[in-house]
């Protein structure tokens, strides 16, 4: 079954839209799955960014300073 799809306009530069019809093309695929796929990734990727964010909220926060005496006793700068 095809989920429910709802009919947007996007405006695309003139070259990206140009490698968004070849790659349709070359994957056999439509323009609206790929861009449809790409959004869909980038809201998870933006979902794990923030649960890792209410994660750390309750970390101590420490200073700029401290972090870099932190960074130079592990030996990492």
């Amino acid at each position: 079954m095809q989920a429910e799809t709802t009919r947007a306009t996007i405006y695309l530069d003139k070259d990206l839209h140009k490698a968004l019809r070849l790659k349709a093309a070359d994957t056999r695929r439509s323009i609206s799955e790929i861009v449809s796929n790409a959004v869909r990734e980038s809201l998870r990727e933006d979902e794990a960014d923030l649960a890792i964010i209410a994660e750390r909220a309750s970390e101590k926060t420490i200073s700029y300073e401290e972090l870099l005496v932190m960074l130079k006793a592990d030996g990492r700068i």
